[in-house]
């Protein structure tokens, strides 16, 4: 990559931060198109700037020849939107070469779930006779008791957690703050993990972090998937899970129970109701579901 166009994908992310306080990984998924872009192109002797409609279209279309499914297409297409908008905002270019592009059209396809009989066996998977057993365990009833995203658990800070008032203040994304009720289980194992499992873990290092690794660091997202993934194979659950898994199952949940979409939208940080409204399609399946096993013409 040339200088130059490094220093203009860094610019377009300085200024996305600047005007919407994207976080570190957004940022960085953008950044990551704008160089798969611009190695594309400059192999093909076009620079980022001048790129056209054609060249930007063959880019995509080679992707996907490549396996990309229609959501990665988009998101990509949606990151070359914001990037030569910027360029046509700062005079840098005249045109915008992504005006003209249509988008793939996307499904609406579920969030894979857990029933709640096997978020039973996960949260009881870990060994919490021991300090990472008693860690794990609290994490997981965390997550499943608040929605969370992963990375807003695992930087969680010991201020940001209230067993007293039962609540979790949470920094989401664009820096949006929120407050989320922890319920008395989840209240239960953190409070145990702190007494009995966290001083052995933190030593005398000093962190704030709530959750930390057997060494006495703040955890990472990549080594609760790894636990996660650990205490699945272990609980025998055979559903493929994501990161999110758990996240789905607590939205999921609340709704099959009667919350309202609206306090599921509040808890899960989304800044759009349509973002939740996804999850209503899962509740409605299980609806359909008992409407055929319990009503007699069903």
């Amino acid at each position: 990559m040339s200088e130059d166009n490094k220093d203009l994908i860094e610019r377009f992310c300085d200024a996305l931060w600047l005007q919407e306080g994207l976080s570190a990984n957004t940022l960085e998924a953008y950044r990551r198109d704008l160089e798969g872009l611009d190695r594309w192109v400059t192999q093909r002797g076009i620079a980022l700037d001048s790129a056209t409609r054609a060249d930007l279209l063959e880019y995509l279309s080679n992707s996907v020849r490549q396996g990309a499914r229609p959501r990665t297409t988009a998101r990509l297409l949606s990151s070359l939107r914001r990037f030569y908008g910027y360029l046509v905002r700062e005079e840098k270019i005249k045109t915008d070469p992504t005006a003209l592009i249509d988008s793939p059209k996307l499904g609406r396809p579920l969030p894979k779930s857990l029933t709640e009989e096997q978020v039973e066996k996960l949260l009881e998977s870990p060994d919490v006779t021991k300090p990472l057993g008693l860690r794990d365990r609290a994490m997981l009833e965390a997550l499943y008791a608040t929605g969370l995203r992963v990375s807003e658990l695992v930087g969680l800070t010991l201020s940001q957690v209230s067993l007293t008032q039962g609540v979790v203040r949470v920094i989401g994304k664009g820096d949006k703050e929120r407050l989320v009720p922890l319920g008395e289980e989840a209240i239960e194992w953190i409070s145990r993990y702190l007494s009995e499992g966290r001083p052995y873990l933190v030593r005398r290092r000093s962190t704030d972090a709530l959750f930390a690794t057997a060494r006495g660091g703040p955890m990472t997202r990549q080594a609760f998937w790894h636990n996660l993934k650990s205490h699945t194979n272990k609980s025998g659950i055979q559903t493929k899970l994501s990161p999110h898994s758990l996240r789905h199952a607590f939205a999921t949940h609340l709704l099959n129970h009667g919350a309202d979409l609206r306090v599921v939208q509040m808890l899960l940080g989304h800044a759009d109701l349509s973002t939740t409204q996804i999850y209503t399609h899962v509740a409605q399946a299980r609806l359909k579901s008992l409407h055929e096993q319990h009503h007699p013409r069903g």
